[in-house]
């Protein structure tokens, strides 16, 4: 497994050029390593105009390439140590362009409409004479773009791959102010067999019904432009990665529509993004829909960290399969579709989380969960809102929590509540606001914070910070919980347990019926942090401990 690269990529420099000139500065083509720079002076400017009615015309290279033109197919080897700038233009429905080259390359979009009824419409590979991975291409986007393949990629050599209707061996680089529609049929919209970045400035939209939408086999780092990608296919993913996936900016928009199945005895889910080792994002905005059967929004076998940004995920398809019926001992073929999960450690310090699920989880970590800030909205219509396998923290930032069906916050080691503002609803008992393993030998510690648990706590809490409690709410209605100098307006749901459990740095008051104005919005406006409160009526609060009020487990 790739070891996390965030910091390194975000070091790195940008592809910076405009149409219509052939030097960039970027990272060196020569070197592995990411944040290093230097100048590319293209030695040769090939143009490629393809034509609706007639053969492609190639123009602008020297006797170190060879050149093979048939109708709108065209094949360039570059058999030269030059570096390369290919400008496309014109418009084929039954055309492609295939390079070998073991240089690093420029590939200009110049308002150029290719369709590809066999195969690829780009597709970079590397040195021809003696195969190897391409290098770096930097794919630069002027003006309106189209690029297709088809049904059937029957013209694919036997020793080549060709996975996409834009493939690479090598690295993709986007930049430009254009823009470019992918459209797959056949196999996936947008895929290397080694990094994809996209840097500031293009509009892409990918669409497929075969196959994902965007793969880069070793990473995907996202620093801008704006991405939208369609994915109807069952198993695949609008973004996969087996290495790390990044977003650092821009706008990224998916849809996915497609089902799990079983083939041969393999499970596979879709996703909106599915990364193989870790996921982060610092900034930016990425929107997920996922409607498929037992799909997830985002899946990561790693770590994952949300820094900054902004997301926004729901997932609204049924799991799928059961882990008790249908499927004998092969319980592992029955998944959940779960907005978030993520199989290693998560990690939330920043940004803006809205994460909502109809059939499972809205949010869960297989390893520890830590909240220390930023803002997080996790509803599950069935399950736990948010959930981890091992510890949660929370030590900072917002957190709203609500399960229709099950705990608000579940923690299947410790759950500690040490600081940020905490808003958590639960089913009536036996299920509550927030779960600890207590069957495991572990506890819920409430240590400091502000707490608004709707479901009461866990029975056998460890309170160092005192807990308070009413026996009765009523539903669809402003309160205020006044914790010292702080004001907290927020909305109770249509539903949830019996009693309210309150805590604070000191004794709280609450009020119920109230009107608030002003202040400011947190976690998407059932709470509003220190506005002018009116009307209402004072709710008597009664000390709470561990093991009254409150139901829950033991």
């Amino acid at each position: 497994m790739r070891p996390f690269r965030l910091l390194i990529m975000l070091a790195s420099a940008v592809a910076m050029y405009a149409c219509g000139t052939d030097e960039i500065i970027t990272i060196d083509p020569s070197s592995d390593a990411d944040d290093t720079t230097s100048v590319i002076d293209c030695d040769y400017t090939i143009g490629i105009a393809f034509s609706s009615t007639g053969t492609a015309s190639v123009s602008g290279y020297s006797d170190d390439f060879d050149v093979t033109v048939a109708g709108n197919s065209v094949t360039i080897v570059n058999n030269g140590l030059d570096e390369v700038r290919y400008e496309l233009s014109g418009t084929t429905s039954d055309g492609k362009l295939k390079i070998y080259s073991a240089r690093p390359q420029v590939v200009v979009l110049n308002s150029v409409s290719i369709t590809n009824t066999d195969g690829a419409a780009i597709n970079i590979q590397g040195p021809a004479a003696t195969p190897s991975k391409a290098k770096k291409t930097y794919v630069e986007i002027c003006g309106n773009n189209i690029l297709a393949d088809g049904g059937s990629y029957s013209a694919t050599p036997s020793n080549e791959d060709e996975k996409g209707t834009l493939f690479s061996e090598g690295d993709l680089i986007f930049s430009g102010s254009g823009t470019l529609e992918v459209h797959a049929s056949g196999k996936s919209g947008i895929i290397s067999d080694d990094d994809i970045r996209f840097t500031a400035g293009p509009s892409i939209t990918v669409t497929s019904s075969a196959g994902h939408g965007i793969k880069g086999q070793e990473s995907v780092a996202i620093e801008g432009g704006t991405l939208s990608i369609t994915v109807s296919a069952d198993r695949k993913k609008g973004i996969n990665s087996e290495g790390d996936i990044t977003i650092a900016g821009g706008a990224t928009t998916i849809a996915v529509t497609g089902n799990t199945t079983v083939e041969s005895g393999d499970t596979a889910t879709t996703a909106g993004i599915k990364a193989d080792s870790n996921f982060a994002i610092t900034a930016g905005t990425l929107t997920i829909t996922n409607s498929g059967r037992g799909g997830r929004g985002i899946a990561v076998d790693g770590n994952c960290t949300f820094a900054g940004g902004t997301v926004d995920v729901r997932v609204t398809g049924a799991n799928f399969g059961s882990s008790s019926s249908g499927w004998g001992n092969h319980t592992d073929r029955s998944k959940g579709a779960k907005a978030i999960k993520c199989k290693g450690n998560m990690l939330i310090s920043g940004g803006d989380i809205y994460a909502t699920a109809s059939k499972h989880e809205a949010i869960e970590a297989k390893g520890t969960l830590q909240v220390t800030g930023g803002e997080v909205y996790a509803y599950s219509a069935s399950d736990d809102a948010l959930n981890s396998a091992s510890h949660m923290y929370i030590d900072g930032g917002y957190v709203y929590a609500h399960s229709a069906g099950n705990d608000g916050i579940d923690a299947n080691g410790n759950c500690y509540i040490r600081g940020g503002v905490v808003y958590a609803i639960g089913k009536s008992s036996p299920e509550v606001a927030i779960d600890a393993n207590t069957e495991g030998g572990y506890k819920l510690y409430v240590e400091g914070g502000t707490l608004i648990a709707i479901g009461g706590l866990e029975r056998g809490s460890t309170l160092t910070q005192s807990c308070y409690q009413s026996s009765s709410w009523t539903r669809n209605t402003w309160y205020a919980l006044t914790v010292s100098d702080k004001t907290y307006a927020f909305l109770t749901p249509s539903s949830g347990g019996s009693s309210i459990v309150l805590s604070g740095a000191s004794t709280p008051t609450l009020k119920s019926g109230i009107t608030v104005s002003g202040g400011t919005s947190r976690i998407h406006g059932v709470m509003v942090e220190d506005g002018t409160v009116s009307g209402g009526n004072s709710v008597n609060l009664s000390t709470y401990n561990g093991n009254s009020g409150g139901g829950g487990h033991w």
